[in-house]
């Protein structure tokens, strides 16, 4: 189950959604902590805790009609109550001007570049580069919109995506099958659909590359 069903189940009020939910988010958790303090954040660090509690909030708090993804605000409840508690106990961290815009610009920045280095490491992997990406990208909107199509139903898919995973190539018959898109049209479209797959298949690690996705999939969904 993806992080926005169970984001509604748990704002619905059902708690086995939400501890999924907390749990699946386990490692944004100390990722935004750790990159916070500028160190390595386990579970027996206060900041985890703090992270976590930050985490819970911001699932009741957050209203989709603003137009913000979730991951995203969570984040940044998470670092304000971060803040807040090197405030409390008097710790200082690396951003000590927080209010100050400018500072914060320079964080998230910061928080791209690194998301973006994870990225690029991952489709080195499968043998993709930014490069590839580029020159892979769709010009036409119709054709994008088929392949986002396609990588979203490529990702919910559990056996399929874990086959993309252990293999490092894409199910082609399969996926035509589940999508009704021709194999040859797939295949032109491999190297976008496994780059986009790969950002939709971790939400959670991606945040600012899926919040990108998520912002020009639904204007694009609506046809095959």
């Amino acid at each position: 189950m993806k992080v926005e069903e169970l984001l509604r189940l748990a704002q619905a009020g059902d708690a086995e959604a939400r501890e999924e939910l907390l749990r699946s988010l386990q490692p944004l958790i100390l990722r935004v902590a750790s990159q916070f303090r500028r160190r390595p954040i386990t579970w027996s660090d206060e900041e985890a805790g703090v992270a976590l509690r930050a985490l819970n909030e911001a699932v009741d708090q957050y209203d989709s009609r603003r137009g913000v993804p979730f991951l995203l605000f969570a984040r940044q409840v998470m670092r304000s109550r971060l803040i807040d508690f090197c405030r409390r106990e008097k710790t200082s961290w690396v951003s000590l001007e927080e209010a100050d815009s400018r500072e914060e610009s320079a964080e998230i920045a910061w928080e791209r570049r690194e998301e973006i280095e994870r990225y690029v490491y991952l489709l080195s992997q499968f043998g993709l580069s930014l490069d590839d990406l580029a020159r892979s990208s769709p010009r036409h909107q119709d054709t994008r919109a088929r392949f986002l199509y396609a990588a979203v139903k490529l990702v919910e898919s559990e056996d399929l995506f874990r086959q993309v995973l252990n293999d490092h190539r894409l199910p082609l018959k399969e996926l035509a099958e589940l999508t009704g898109i021709p194999r040859k049209t797939l295949e032109r479209g491999r190297r976008y659909l496994l780059a986009v797959s790969l950002i939709l298949g971790f939400p959670e690690e991606f945040c600012y590359l899926y919040s990108y996705i998520k912002d020009i999939f639904p204007k694009e969904q609506g046809e095959k």
